[in-house]
């Protein structure tokens, strides 16, 4: 009999790269980590990892077993929700009429989590105190993968403007609202005073960005499709208020979203973007076989109340 645990294990690799990444999404340590595959190795009597450099990469055995495991893993989840809506009223009576138990694991943007989730977790201790659910910080398309594979339950993530962010298709995306973001400037800074801003109006500017590798980057550069010669990055933090202080000392201009936007220093000022809008379509994904699941419904129930509340004013077209 395969050991399930072991191939959530081996799955976890191939989703993260390597055993120590793999650790950290499922919370073991490395060790763990390795000897639960060795475990499925044993009992599968092949070889599903092999060294490469300093590092692992799955074999082919290993990697048609994750393909493999997806469908079985699916049905599981889906066995455990019938079970757990058996044991009382069907689909959201069973959230609200009876005690909700077990775990949903969340991935977040950085922002989401200051913006939402440090409500929801307040909202679902108090309504759900059986409930567990461990948060994770990650980027948009990690949290798509960590879902996808099921290392993670719920997923909020993020996409600005036209920029794509690949959906498949055993995952279900909820819309929760669409987050705006301004660009900040000091006070005694020449646009100052403007109600508004065009990328025309900000392509001399020295720009304080997120790494290449992130969503918010790639937006900042869509932004000046057809300017020549920007943006010009002149520093980069993935943390926008470190944006923030360092526009504070004058050292550039920053793009940085309301939702989990401090309030301002009196020194700055927030203009938002036209032509085109800076506007993020706000999301929470989850496996369609998990749609049944009252612990996900719970959780995902707060996750809008809490998205209704904290849903922004867009700005002008």
């Amino acid at each position: 009999m395969i050991d399930l645990e072991a191939v959530v294990a081996l799955r976890a690799v191939a989703t993260n790269g390597s055993v120590a990444a793999a650790a950290d999404a499922l919370g073991f340590t490395p060790s763990a980590v390795s000897q639960q595959i060795k475990r499925l190795e044993r009992g599968t009597r092949v070889a599903l990892l092999e060294r490469a450099g300093r590092g692992v990469v799955l074999t082919d055995a290993g990697r048609q077993l994750v393909t493999s495991s997806a469908t079985v893993l699916a049905d599981l989840e889906r066995i455990e929700a019938d079970l757990h809506l058996a044991g009382g009223a069907a689909g959201r009576d069973a959230v609200a009429g009876r005690r909700v138990t077990g775990e949903v694991r969340i991935g977040a943007f950085s922002t989401a989590v200051r913006g939402i989730l440090t409500d929801v977790l307040a909202r679902l201790r108090a309504e759900h105190p059986d409930l567990r659910v461990p948060l994770r910080e990650s980027e948009p398309w990690e949290t798509v993968a960590l879902v996808a594979s099921g290392q993670r339950d719920l997923g909020i993530v993020h996409r600005w403007g036209g920029v794509a962010l690949a959906m498949p298709e055993h995952l279900v995306e909820t819309p929760l609202f669409t987050d705006v973001a301004d660009v900040i400037v000091r006070r005694d800074h020449p646009l100052a005073g403007r109600a508004e801003l065009s990328p025309g109006d900000l392509a001399g500017e020295g720009w304080i960005a997120t790494f290449d590798s992130t969503i918010c980057r790639q937006w900042l550069r869509r932004l000046f499709d057809g300017v020549s010669n920007a943006p010009r990055i002149v520093h980069e933090s993935m943390e926008f208020e470190n944006h923030l202080e360092l526009v504070r000392a004058g050292l550039g201009v920053a793009l940085v979203p309301r939702m989990g936007r401090p309030p301002l220093h009196p020194e700055l000022v927030a203009i938002p973007t036209v032509r085109p809008a800076s506007t993020r379509d706000i999301a929470a994904v989850h496996r369609r076989s998990q749609a049944d699941s009252p612990a996900l419904q719970a959780v995902l129930d707060a996750v809008r109340a809490v998205s209704g509340e904290r849903t922004p004013e867009r700005p002008p077209a």
